[in-house]
């Protein structure tokens, strides 16, 4: 079991000795003003953390969200460049020259100077891809235009793979649709036994089981909201939840989680509703 405090200051510990938030705003389908919006309610709630990716397409607005908030007369605490953690994805594995031009139009896109944290966004591709975008991914962290490095989408076959190739920098996220009702433990397992942080996508299950009734239950006993548990469950798991919304109640709400912690009963409860519950795309057993 993870720590028993969590807030939106919270920090997790990387295999490269660095730290970063774990709680972190999710933006997937997000876009426009929507998205320039839902990041800054974030940031003036106290989110540190944002995540995109190239395939979401909205790079540029959270760039440009993150920007105008640290200029801005809300950015009451003085935050700089450095105090935000802005996470973006490869969209597609391919050849290293590409990867490569590719993360740094990234970088050029997001406007931030660099990227906190790089992902490859799925395994798709076949291994050769995986290990040409991995090597353009450590490339781009020693020429300073990504601190971290990392994964997302990989099953174990994956991740022994990236791992058996002896990289110079070892993966230091695995970021995958984790909640109550898709628990993935052997992959949640073999992360945490290799130092690798999960990052759980889709921590509330994309709402598709709010009114369950151990959720129902659960919540009416700790005083909170179906999604605060649901966050919370990842947090003491040692997850990092990516909670998306666009609604500035539900964002400042979902960072909410100090007030309570669930017990060891009710978190074995949680993690028996599993039923490999997939919300959106499953890439984890790709060739």
């Amino acid at each position: 079991m993870a720590q028993k405090s969590f807030s939106l200051g919270s920090r997790v510990k990387l295999s490269n000795g660095l730290t970063m938030p774990q709680i972190h705003l999710g933006v997937y389908l997000t876009s426009g003003k929507e998205c320039v919006d839902a990041v800054r309610w974030a940031l003036e709630a106290g989110y540190r953390a944002i995540d995109s990716a190239q395939m979401y397409r909205n790079e540029r607005e959270v760039g440009r969200s993150i920007k105008s908030f640290l200029s801005s007369a809300a950015n009451t605490s003085q935050f700089k460049r450095g105090d935000i953690h802005f996470t973006s994805k490869l969209a597609s594995n391919t050849t290293y020259k590409s990867a490569r031009r590719s993360i740094s139009q990234s970088v050029k896109e997001s406007d931030l100077g660099y990227i906190d944290l790089f992902l490859l966004h799925s395994p798709y591709g076949g291994k050769e891809m995986r290990l040409e975008s991995w090597r353009a991914v450590e490339d781009a962290i020693e020429a300073g235009e990504v601190i971290t490095g990392g994964v997302s989408n990989f099953g174990v076959k994956h991740l022994e793979e990236l791992l058996a190739s002896k990289p110079r920098i070892h993966p230091a996220v695995n970021q995958i649709e984790v909640h109550p009702f898709n628990t993935r433990t052997e992959i949640t397992s073999f992360c945490q036994n290799h130092d690798i942080v999960v990052e759980a996508y889709a921590p509330l299950a994309r709402a598709l089981r709010m009114k369950h009734p151990v959720i129902a239950s659960l919540s009416k006993k700790y005083s909170c909201t179906p999604a605060q548990l649901m966050i919370r469950w990842s947090l003491q798991h040692g997850f990092v939840p990516l909670p998306k919304s666009v609604t500035k109640e539900r964002i400042i709400a979902n960072g909410n989680v100090e007030a309570f912690e669930i017990e060891e009963e009710d978190m074995n409860m949680m993690d028996g509703l599993d039923e490999y519950l997939v919300t959106d795309w499953d890439p984890v057993d790709a060739d």
